[in-house]
């Protein structure tokens, strides 16, 4: 399946790889570097690239790739969604999955790459299957380990390997049972000069931190599960169950993990919590108007947090100069990236719109541009989920204790754009 990975920054250097089947050389990374640098950002990437030999698969996270390569034709989504299984690892074991930290524990890396693929094909990738043959860096351990010489992967075979619920250790014990539901949902869309919804859409997930003794089987209700069509679940759900009677039953892994994630396509159902009206008027050779106003639309009486507009100036934009007025807020423009950013902050339903005005200096004798730049917002808005997807009940069986249970929910911006 996966003959080699490789993992390279943003400046274009494999500062990490990793082979199966046999070496694959480096020079066929320089197909994935030509279409990087055609592509406009890195998200812009093509997650596939054809090459004579091999098939390049990446994914792109935290100003790093991770890409693939395939000598065989493998259904796509299937090594993508593998790469971001790796990522996830990385995250739970290190803290965060970045370079640097990749770099500080390259030990435990191909540790863990070893275990998680066998001979390309993806063999452990259940987190409480692979601390339990990998444990965990700290700096005990890596102490210990640098004076006994010891390693970090376990001589014996975890429990769950053989167990039909290979994504649970067995024994699991606390003394205070407790289980966590975040419902997150990202709001993409696409909205013209007029206000118009052109496109819109959710991407949603739920996030659950569980912390529960033993081997207990939960089941999860919704109040409306009629809204969710384009599913994807966690191993550990049963799927049959959900087909007939749209409950989520399930026995949990220990630990953090993402219980299911949905798409909501119906542009009816999607509520946009916040409008932003650009206004740009660019002249050849003199200076440019912008005008950007931010105001509530349908919060359900809620604050909308963290709310950052972003607009990418033309090429022929020197420097700006604006004025804050309404809620405030505070912003900046990179003269290198031309990349203006306004920090609004909170937006409240009842208070002021808030609104950035002000004039852009252009290169002398420059000619306008041909098309107007393009907004994008970003946004927390706190206890909402924007679809209506609510959760009925959480109910435990076969254990006899009553855990601490609770729903938290969050909308957030994911690719917001207002075109002008």
């Amino acid at each position: 399946m996966i003959d080699s990975l490789f993992m390279i920054n943003e400046s274009g250097d494999v500062f990490m790889e990793k082979h199966w089947k046999s070496v694959v050389s480096r020079n066929v990374c320089d197909y994935f570097f030509e279409a990087q640098n055609k592509a406009a950002s890195p998200e812009d990437v093509p997650p596939i690239i054809s090459t004579p030999h091999f098939y390049l698969i990446s994914s792109y996270k935290n100003r790093m790739f991770f890409v693939a390569a395939v000598s065989q034709e493998v259904p796509p989504l299937f090594v993508i969604e593998f790469l971001h299984r790796i990522m996830d690892t990385f995250k739970e074991y290190f803290g965060t999955c970045s370079e640097l930290e990749i770099k500080d524990n390259f030990v435990v890396v191909y540790e863990l790459l070893e275990e998680m693929l066998d001979n390309g094909f993806p063999l452990a990738t259940e987190l409480n299957v692979l601390k339990e043959m990998i444990r965990p860096p700290s700096m005990l351990r890596s102490a210990v380990d640098s004076v006994t010489g010891g390693s970090h992967v376990s001589s014996t075979l975890p429990t769950g390997q053989l167990s039909n619920v290979p994504w649970r250790r067995v024994g699991v014990k606390y003394a205070n049972n407790e289980v966590y539901f975040d419902l997150i949902e990202e709001v993409h869309c696409i909205v013209d000069r007029t206000g118009t919804t052109i496109f819109a859409e959710i991407q949603g997930s739920i996030e659950v931190s569980c912390k529960l003794s033993g081997m207990p089987d939960l089941t999860l209700s919704f109040v409306n599960p009629r809204l969710l069509d384009d599913v994807s679940f966690h191993p550990c759900v049963r799927f049959r169950r959900w087909e007939a009677e749209r409950i989520l039953s399930f026995v949990p892994p220990d630990g953090n993990f993402r219980l299911m994630s949905y798409h909501i396509t119906a542009q009816n159902i999607v509520a946009l919590p916040i409008y932003v009206k650009p206004s740009f008027s660019f002249k050849e050779g003199q200076s440019g108007r912008i005008e950007l106003t931010v105001g509530p639309k349908q919060t359900m009486g809620h604050v909308v947090e963290d709310v950052v507009v972003e607009v990418v100036m033309p090429k022929m934009v020197q420097n700006v100069s604006m004025h804050v007025t309404g809620t405030g807020g505070a912003y900046t423009f990179d003269p290198v990236s031309k990349v203006l950013r306004w920090e609004v902050g909170k937006i409240q339903l009842h208070r002021a719109v808030a609104n950035l005005t002000g004039s852009a200096s252009m290169q002398t004798g420059s000619a306008p541009p041909d098309s107007n730049p393009t907004t994008t917002v970003q946004f927390n808005l706190p206890s909402v989920a924007v679809s209506g997807l609510k959760v009925n009940r959480l109910d435990l069986y076969g254990e006899k204790y009553k855990p601490f249970k609770g729903v938290k929910y969050i909308t957030r911006a994911g690719k917001y754009q207002i075109r002008a």
